[in-house]
């Protein structure tokens, strides 16, 4: 039998969840009340039960949560000990599928497409249905993979779907359809899958077994951002709700733009009628003055009965602070945040976060003007650069060499081969019955002289990485034969190929660059400080972070700016019940990220959002959701610019200075 310490320091209502028997259990925790405490509690209890751990699966939304919770759990049961099966729904379907690939007509070496790769490969079969250029508008690409994604995840028929969220596209209805059928087709030949495919093979492989159950006990994580196709798969893992765990709160649902459906949480409830539902409310986060104003911006349409309450006592008053414009916003936050580091509270215990990337623009200028260091997390991630990008082709083309979409991104690198030329290649690759890198002479014959130099030695740079085992080394290999087109197209290539190496490194002694590739892929890193782990202690920057990227995270001091209607709802949202609803979500996420003290920022007047393009300022009302219940649980600081008195006109004589020169 293991030891008890597992039970230590739990409040009742997690020493439930966490020695509940085997009947369905549904935990509604809200945030900051412990809820990963209670799933590493929950499998040390599953475990000093007996229960073997290779019978438990543990699904979490990335694969840092699922590490984290396993290696507590190892903490708590001794290291010596089994631990469950953990990871993502897609890292999962993944090992699930590797292990099965001729189950749903995959072959062993089987590669998967990032949601970047994914637009390359829809691109490609734009061009071939005629579908792109210049004679009339039709969808891009990414908008194509996005409407695909959604019918996929939601079951919705493309129908259903392109009407209601894509209305601008729905004269193109007749040739997305085959579109779509043509997509899924090439996947299949060119032994790929993207991320939508993953789940949909998994839910066939499970489908396959009938009544067979791998697993005794599933816990699942987040369950408010599930979409339909993650909610069949739990449902086939425990077919009777026999051992189903799953830990969600509908306030905290953020992700309805990749198809999670927050009302998926009641459904699943109601569908479980024997279900024990257990409500975590102590908060161990935020002081209770910062909960007053989450519990009135909580969404009242979420009823599930929650309210938090501090463990940690009073606190500062959370402000709500107008300022005069943007640039004013600006200097008050930073001013703010060097006021606190002067008290004594690190940089790194700060952020800033913000409803969209570039509404951060004018806080990093006014940081780097008083010379305030940071890091920026969200926007962009780090497998989306252009760069990453480059490297990951090159590195499919070694176990894959008939991935059309890694030729057409390497191609495309190449001085004097653009998109036609590189579609012309691709065909070439397909006709070849051989390898079509070990066979590129024939290649570089068919472009044009002053490609063919460049091409060459990529591609013999490229064949000879092969040679390497080690993982690292191949890694390796393959920056020195993209190093010259990296060199020739990015002004910034020393820093882009020190991110590069710092990836190359991070694969280590992984079994396979290829496997090791998948599952960076699968969960990627936000940034290259990700790769090198947790920051030094003598490490001090401020955080700046879209609120999307913070689930998860928390600060003693957290700034959010721009929390007017237009940004916080963004104005995208406006026009739909749903997407408003979402939007108070997520700014109930963004106040639950503080510690000890809150700040909302109110700006006057912004630069005209909808116009990027002039300069014209517009009045900015106050965010609906602070409203006068929310406003009274604030107290309201002024920084606006005093009223300047008028200036008496000077004579001109007074100004005339020729008597100096």
């Amino acid at each position: 039998m293991f030891a008890s310490t597992w039970r230590d320091g739990l409040t009742d209502a997690q020493l439930r969840a966490a020695a509940h028997g085997d009947a369905p259990l549904v935990v509604v925790a809200g945030a900051g009340t412990g809820k990963t405490r209670t799933l590493v509690a929950r499998v040390a209890d599953l475990l000093d039960r007996d229960v073997p751990a290779e019978r438990i699966l543990l699904l979490t939304f990335t694969r840092r949560a699922a590490d984290d919770m396993l290696a507590r759990a190892r903490d708590l049961v001794g290291r010596g000990s089994a631990v469950p099966v953990g990871g993502t729904f897609h890292a999962l379907a993944h090992r699930v599928l590797s292990s099965h690939p001729e189950g749903v007509g995959l072959s062993p070496d089987f590669g998967v497409l990032d949601p970047s790769e994914a637009t390359d490969l829809m691109d490609l079969m734009r061009a071939e249905h005629g579908l792109a250029g210049s004679s009339e508008r039709f969808p891009r690409a990414s908008t194509l993979v996005d409407i695909y994604s959604r019918c996929v995840n939601r079951g919705e028929p493309l129908r259903e779907v392109v009407p209601a969220e894509f209305p601008w596209c729905a004269p193109h209805l007749e040739s997305i359809g085959p579109l779509f059928r043509a997509y899924t087709a090439r996947k299949r030949e060119s032994n790929v899958v993207d991320f939508d495919d993953l789940l949909l093979f998994w839910r066939a492989l499970l489908a396959a077994e009938g009544t067979t159950r791998s697993f005794d006990h599933v816990l699942v994580d987040e369950y408010q951002d599930v979409n339909a196709l993650q909610v069949d798969i739990v449902r086939l893992l425990a077919p009777d709700g026999r051992g189903l765990t799953i830990v969600g709160d509908e306030a905290q649902s953020i992700y309805g733009f990749r198809g999670a459906d927050s009302r998926l949480l009641r459904e699943t409830i109601a569908s479980l009628p024997d279900a024990t539902v257990i409500r975590l409310e102590e908060n161990f986060r935020s002081r209770q003055p910062i909960l007053d104003v989450a519990n009135e911006v909580r969404p009242r349409e979420d009823d599930e009965g929650l309210s938090l309450r501090s463990t940690r006592g009073d606190g500062p008053t959370p402000r709500l602070v107008h300022c005069h414009d943007a640039a004013g916003e600006a200097r008050a936050i930073v001013t703010a945040i060097l006021e606190a580091h002067e008290e004594g509270l690190p940089l790194r215990e700060q952020a800033v976060l913000v409803r969209a990337a570039h509404h951060s623009d004018l806080v990093e200028v006014e940081l780097t003007a008083r010379r305030v260091p940071y890091r920026k997390y969200g926007g962009l991630r780090f497998l989306e650069a252009a760069h990453v990008r480059d490297f990951v082709a090159a590195v499919r083309l070694l176990d894959s060499p008939r991935d059309e979409v890694a030729w057409y991104r390497l191609l495309r690198l190449h001085e004097a081969i653009g998109t036609a030329r590189a579609r012309d290649l691709i065909d070439a690759v397909r006709e070849l019955r051989v390898d079509p890198l070990e066979q590129w002479p024939d290649l570089v014959a068919q472009v044009t002289p002053t490609a063919r130099d460049g091409l060459s030695t990529t591609l013999a740079t490229l064949l000879a990485a092969r040679d390497h085992a080690r993982a690292a080394d191949r890694a390796d290999a393959v920056i020195e034969a993209i190093r010259p087109l990296i060199t020739g197209r990015y002004p910034d290539a020393v820093t882009r190929l020190g991110d590069l190496e710092r990836l190359a490194g991070a694969a280590g002694d992984a079994r396979s660059l290829r496997a090791w590739l998948a599952e960076v892929t699968l969960d990627p890193p936000h940034s290259t400080s990700d790769l090198a782990g947790p920051p030094h202690l003598d490490e001090d920057f401020v955080i700046i972070s879209t609120i999307h990227s913070a689930k998860g995270l928390e600060w003693s001091a957290v700034h959010v700016p721009h929390v007017i209607d237009g940004v916080i709802p963004i104005d995208m949202a406006l026009g739909s019940d749903d997407g408003l609803l979402e939007e108070r979500r997520l700014f109930y996420v963004a106040v639950t990220r503080a510690r000890d003290t809150l700040r909302l920022y109110a700006p006057l007047r912004l630069p005209h959002h909808r116009h990027a393009a002039d300069d014209r300022h517009s009045f900015a009302p106050i965010s609906r959701f602070v409203d006068d219940v929310v406003r009274a649980r604030l107290v309201v600081e002024e920084q606006l610019p005093a009223r300047e008195e008028p200036v008496t006109p000077v004579g001109r004589a007074s100004l005339d200075l020729d008597h100096l020169w």
